[in-house]
């Protein structure tokens, strides 16, 4: 009769435990686990001074992130990896010419732009970046395969462009970046002798798959009349670009010094990782109160796996779009006063 009652005993017991596992722990029971955010896609199209730029330009600028940000969508709707939305949507803006990025990058002092680029997967925390490329078309794509095919993080100039070869990719001729818009930057910054005032447009995108993996990836063509061989935060893992499941994903837009001075991305990830902060109070402490202690211009676009955004900067304007599940994207940022514009990431 004891062992009957000891028996029943640890039955309950066991019973007690897994009905305090479902309700107060969500252990193994789907009811009481925490609901899925589904997927996100956030893009951005660089912070700066958006107020001399013709409203011709900032539609056509739109009209660019919506396409690439629905190549970024379909991905993820069809149970797509964060990774290749990034790549995907990243590789439109390069292609567009309209962004500081690819097609559009910024000239360098000596008339020819040099771009950067990275990507992380915030699963692995696997990275790749590629820095001073001349004749690379889709900088971010060679990004991807320095960090699945070599054993290394980050290339740069020829050896970069070299190991591009060696995996197909053709090099361009640099007249394939010419950019009349930018070449007028460029003349008029040599002639005034110092770099130009410039919208930053360094690109960049987050995303969270369905299956609740992070990533990030930006891409860029650096400043106005920069040294040759300058690099930028944009291809720094932790400055310009950071993705771990455990905190966030990031990817940032600005003057790359102090982002690397700062370590931003890292910076706000560890924030919520380590002080338990919301990705919304530890973007904002980084962005709108470090940098601009030290007159460091820029933003951040910042997502967690919660589905949670955050999107601060801290200059005259920063375009992002914002895409979820329901296929409804919202474009805003080109200036502070900007109200959303919401489009279909499905047509």
């Amino acid at each position: 009769m004891k062992t009957i009652r000891s028996f029943t005993l640890v039955l309950a017991v066991i019973a007690a435990v897994s009905l305090a596992d479902r309700f107060h722990f969500g252990a193994a029971f789907g009811a009481a686990s925490p609901p899925s955010p589904g997927f996100v896609l956030v893009a951005h199209g660089g912070a700066g001074d958006y107020s001399n730029m013709k409203p011709e330009q900032i539609e056509m600028r739109r009209a660019a992130m919506v396409k690439a940000v629905q190549a970024g969508y379909a991905i993820l709707a069809r149970n797509g990896s964060s990774l290749d939305a990034v790549e995907a949507t990243i590789r439109v803006m390069e292609d567009s010419g309209l962004f500081d990025a690819g097609r559009g990058s910024y000239y360098t002092r000596d008339g020819v732009p040099e771009m950067d680029a990275s990507i992380m997967d915030g699963r692995t925390l696997n990275a790749g970046s590629v820095a001073s490329l001349k004749h690379i078309a889709n900088p971010i794509h060679l990004a991807r395969l320095v960090m699945e095919k070599t054993p290394h993080v980050m290339l740069v100039g020829e050896g970069a462009e070299e190991f591009a070869k060696s995996q197909g990719i053709e090099l361009v001729s640099p007249y394939l970046f010419f950019n009349e818009r930018e070449w007028e930057r460029y003349k008029n910054a040599k002639s005034a002798g110092f770099s130009a005032s410039e919208e930053h447009g360094t690109v960049g995108v987050v995303a969270l798959d369905q299956t609740g993996n992070l990533a990030a990836g930006t891409s860029t063509g650096g400043t106005v009349m920069k040294m040759p061989g300058r690099v930028g935060d944009s291809p720094i893992l932790g400055a310009g670009t950071y993705a771990n499941n455990a905190s966030c994903a990031v990817s940032g837009t600005g003057t790359g010094e102090f982002f690397m001075r700062n370590i931003v991305a890292a910076d706000i990830c560890e924030r919520v990782r380590y002080l338990h902060v919301t990705l919304d109070q530890a973007a904002n402490e980084v962005v709108m109160k470090e940098l601009v202690e030290q007159h460091g211009d820029g933003g951040v676009i910042a997502l967690d796996q919660k589905g949670n955004v955050a999107t601060p900067f801290n200059t005259n304007g920063m375009m992002t779009a914002t895409v979820r599940a329901d296929g409804k994207m919202a474009i805003q940022g080109w200036s502070k006063n900007a109200k959303p514009i919401i489009v279909s990431a499905t047509k």
